[in-house]
Formats: C-alpha cells, structure tokens, sequence
C-alpha cells in the first residue's frame, strides 16, 4: 500500500505505473482518492474549529451564568448542542471516508522497480542468467506420475477417493524423498545463517489482507466457514504476520527466517497436461526464506536470496535458470521478483519451482511493522523466497536423475537422509 502523501504529491507517477502494469482500469482511482483525501483534510479542519469553538462558547456561558445573563447562556448552549451534532455528523462522514481511502489505497498497486521489464504478461518475462547445461538424455523420459509408480510411490485414485482432485498420496522411497528435500533444504537455510521456525498453518483475515492483494486472496485462500481463520497458502503469510503491529530496533536487523509449512491452495483456473500429477494442486509443503530489514538493505537480500534457491537445486545436480517478472506478471505488492526455473529433459524447457520477491515497505505498511530509528519511526521492507516446494520439485529432481534403467539417482547431500543410498531402484 503506497503512502497517501506519495500519491496526493506524485499522482502522475502512480498513473504511469498502473500503466505500466497494464491495469488502465484503476487509474480513475487515483483522482478519486485524491478527492476522498481533500474531503478528509477538509472534515478533519472544521471538526477541528469546531472543538476550539466548543471551548470558547463553554468560558462564555460560564461568564454569562456568573453575570446572571440566563438567557444569554441558553443561547449559547443551544449553539454548543448544534455545534455537537455537526461534530458526530462529521465525524460519521469522515469515518467513511478513511475507510473508502484504505480501500482504494489497497487496490492501487505498488510502484515497481525501474529495473522491471515492461510486459503484459509471463510470456513477456526476462531470462536473466542460466546455471549448469541442460541435459535431454538419448532415452525417453517418462511422465514424472509414471516414474513414481514404478517406484508405488503414488497413488492419486486413492487420494481422490480421500480429498477430490487435486491431492496426492506419496508412498514409500517417493514419499522419503520427499521429506528428504524438506530436510536437507531447513538445514542448508540454517547454514546460511537462518532461523528455523515452524510457523501457525492458519492467519486471521488482518494478516491475510496485510500479506496479500485482494485479488490473490479470492483465487488462492481457503476460509475455516465459522471462524475468522484461512489456511495460509505460503508460510511467508505466518511469518510477516508474526510482525504485526511490531516496532523492530535497528540492531535486531535483519531478521532472516526459514519456515516449513504445508501450504493450501484454490489454484483457480484451467489446467493443462503438463499441470497434472503433482505440479498444480491444493495441498503441497515448503521450505520458505522471509527477511524483514532496513529499506537500504532490501535490493542486496533481494540477489542473495533467489541465489541461495539457485545454489541449492544446483546442489542436486538440477539445472534452472532465473527469469525477470515483468510488469503485468508482477503481483500488486510486489517491487520486483524473479522466478527460478528449472530444466525438464521430458518436456526440453524449463518450468517453475520458486519465486523471490521484495515487497518494499507495502506490507509492512499494511501490517504496522516499524523500526525504531533515530528520531522517528519508519517501515521496515519485506522479502520472501521459496526454498523449495515439493512435490512439484519432485518432477524436476526425478527428469534430471533417472538413469536408463529406472533407477534415480540420489546426489551426495541427499544420502544422509535417505538412509545412506546413493540411488533407489523400481
């Protein structure tokens, strides 16, 4: 959420980037906001006189009932009871008029980094840099589903029978892969200097609108019916909450975190071939990194983040490749983001298995979070990047590491979790 001051002094800018975002739709929203904001500086200044004028015509109906000007004091008094009921009048009007302006300042999206490519859509992202070769192998690589059944490792009849479309049951060495990823991913953040944390799987709906656009709360939370309650969909929502309503000092800073959740998801919308299996769907666990810090700070947390998910995949012998979000693909909170991909031999491109974003100060904004500086207060920036999410980068460990003969290798820093093999047969 940007500042009111930002945007009553600078509404050409905030225009241009929601051109740039390709959301010409909400630009009357700015000249509305501007208007809402004159009428609440404007009920705030006679609110205001009219409570100096309260304390004036108080002194004088005293002076009056001193001097026994009776009636003079009841004409006063019926001034002071006027001026009571315009004051509620006001102060009712300018209660819908905050509340309208915290609307419409949630709706207006953030301005982007300069640094961002100007595009409608994902098709119009940047790849900036790739890392190891991509392999295809002379063999024909299955369907990531039927590698894992040669394993029993899958059974998604059974768990539509359980939850409906859209969920997995993991078995056997597929399932300890698995929780092998999640493993070796807490303890390679841990080595990088983060703090582990287990956060609540379920947020209040002021941490739902405080971590996240309107617009991704509709097509991606889960609401607990009777409750003010949602599951979250990333522990990032847990763990930027967890600062809510907080003054953070200087000295604390940075705070760097890594969390496990399960995540759960509507995931909305038509699906493809390729988003079958466990690539698209409502229930999946993850290896998160969040870093609340100073706004100076954010850009450099911002390259080693997206970093450490590239240093990690690579460490499983996974080639990827990061890729630049353009305006449009970026989400309203967002200042920039960079999605890490990695390599499918079967399909020959690359797909989709993490996100590093820098948020700037618009949840900290939304959610109150601060740091004491000297002399005055300001917001903190947030940052979050996913670690790893299995299953889905299951379709990418088992591509890049089956052999010919069915068998999937396991890369050296996964062996100690996996009871010390160094490959599992079907």
């Amino acid at each position: 959420m940007l500042d009111i001051r930002f945007l009553r002094e600078n509404p050409e800018v905030v225009k241009q980037n929601i051109r740039n975002k390709f959301q010409d739709s909400k630009l009357p929203l700015v000249d509305e906001v501007i208007a809402l904001d004159i009428r609440n500086r404007e009920i705030k200044q006679e609110v205001e006189a009219l409570r100096a004028d309260k304390n004036k015509i108080s002194k004088m109906i005293g002076a009056c009932m001193a001097q026994g000007k009776k009636e003079e004091a009841e004409e006063y008094k019926r001034q002071v009871a006027a001026n009571a009921g315009r004051t509620e009048e006001l102060s009712k009007e300018e209660k819908e008029v905050e509340e309208k302006i915290k609307t419409i300042m949630m709706t207006i999206p953030n301005i982007i980094d300069p640094s961002v490519p100007i595009g409608k859509d994902d098709s119009e992202n940047v790849e900036v840099e790739r890392f190891g070769e991509p392999v295809v192998p002379e063999w024909d690589v299955p369907y990531h589903t039927e590698i894992m059944s040669k394993f029993n490792g899958i059974d998604l009849d059974a768990a539509g029978r359980v939850a409906g479309n859209g969920f997995y049951c993991l078995m056997g060495d597929i399932a300890r892969l698995h929780s092998a990823v999640i493993s070796y991913a807490r303890d390679f953040m841990i080595n990088k200097g983060f703090t582990y944390c287990i956060p609540p799987f379920m947020i209040r709906s002021n941490v739902v609108t405080g971590v996240m656009s309107f617009a991704e709360m509709e097509n991606m939370m889960y609401k607990i019916e009777g409750e003010d309650l949602y599951l979250i969909g990333t522990s990032e929502h847990s763990m930027i909450g967890k600062f809510i309503d907080t003054i953070l000092d200087e000295k604390s800073l940075p705070q760097a975190m890594t969390s496990y959740s399960p995540c759960f998801r509507k995931e909305v919308g038509a699906h493809g071939i390729e988003e079958r299996g466990v690539y698209r769907i409502h229930q999946f666990e993850k290896q998160e990194m969040v870093v609340v810090c100073k706004p100076e700070e954010s850009p450099e947390w911002f390259e080693k983040m997206y970093h450490y998910t590239v240093e990690f995949f690579r460490s499983l012998d996974i080639p990827v490749r990061s890729l630049e979000c353009c305006s449009g693909d970026l989400a309203d909170l967002k200042v920039k983001s960079i999605d890490v991909e990695a390599w499918s031999p079967r399909q020959q491109k690359y797909f989709e298995v993490g996100s590093c974003s820098n948020l700037g100060d618009a949840q900290a904004r939304r959610l109150g979070i601060r740091i004491k500086g000297e002399g005055k207060n300001y917001f903190a920036h947030t940052l979050n990047n996913t670690v790893v999410a299995p299953p889905r980068m299951l379709i990418a460990f088992l591509e890049n590491n089956l052999n010919d003969d069915g068998s999937v290798r396991i890369p050296e820093p996964l062996r100690m979790y996996m009871g010390g093999k160094d490959v599992i047969r079907p």
